[in-house]
């Protein structure tokens, strides 16, 4: 039988924080375990209680989403922690994944979406808004990797490189080259391996030239 991912909220916003746990009960194979109000309540109980995948907003009364995630990383190493939140301002984001986030998604994406996203995250992935994704890549396309340093991809390794760093999913890199999701994984996987790196927020700022 399939485990549930279990997923906590920490949004201050009632509305919200209700929505998002309505929502990933309300899907199959997922567990909202706890929901938390402040970034402090979070602190209390997670690190005794980890979860597989943290939805944490930034704007939280007291402590920040940021400075939680930093806090909460090396007592839940095998956590993923997720930014859902409204703010996409270049300086928020690239603190965010330095504190330790592996996702960034912002909260006007759709409901589907971040369903997608949780369980892509899950899975070892590092889903990005389209937003978000198009800010990172641009702020290292000036600076691109010399050709040796992707020359032990293969030119299949290179096209999904490529796509990933254009914010693509992994679901929507399997669709738009005809091969299953699996395979995907796999190439991921090899060149993960290829260019030393262990996250897909690494090896796109590893394509597009900043090392």
């Amino acid at each position: 039988m399939k485990t549930s991912i279990t997923v906590a909220i920490v949004e201050d916003k009632e509305p919200i924080r209700q929505s998002l746990a309505i929502l990933v009960d309300g899907a199959d194979g997922f567990f909202c375990q706890a929901t938390f109000e402040t970034a402090e309540a979070a602190l209390d109980y997670l690190p005794g209680h980890c979860v597989d995948v943290v939805l944490m907003d930034i704007d939280l009364p007291g402590m920040n989403g940021i400075d939680c995630v930093r806090h909460l990383k090396p007592r839940c190493p095998d956590t993923q922690f997720m930014m859902c939140t409204m703010y996409d301002e270049d300086e928020t984001v690239f603190e965010a994944l330095k504190a330790g986030a592996n996702s960034y998604i912002l909260k006007r994406s759709p409901p589907h979406k971040l369903l997608e996203a949780i369980t892509e995250l899950h899975e070892g992935g590092a889903p990005m808004s389209s937003t978000i994704a198009r800010k990172i890549a641009g702020s290292f396309h000036v600076n691109r990797s010399t050709p040796t340093e992707l020359d032990v991809l293969t030119p299949r390794e290179r096209e999904i490189l490529d796509r990933l760093s254009k914010g693509h999913s992994h679901k929507e890199v399997a669709e738009e080259l005809f091969v299953s999701p699996t395979t995907v994984r796999k190439h991921i996987f090899n060149i993960y391996e290829k260019l030393q790196v262990h996250s897909k927020v690494e090896a796109v700022n590893k394509y597009l030239g900043r090392r």
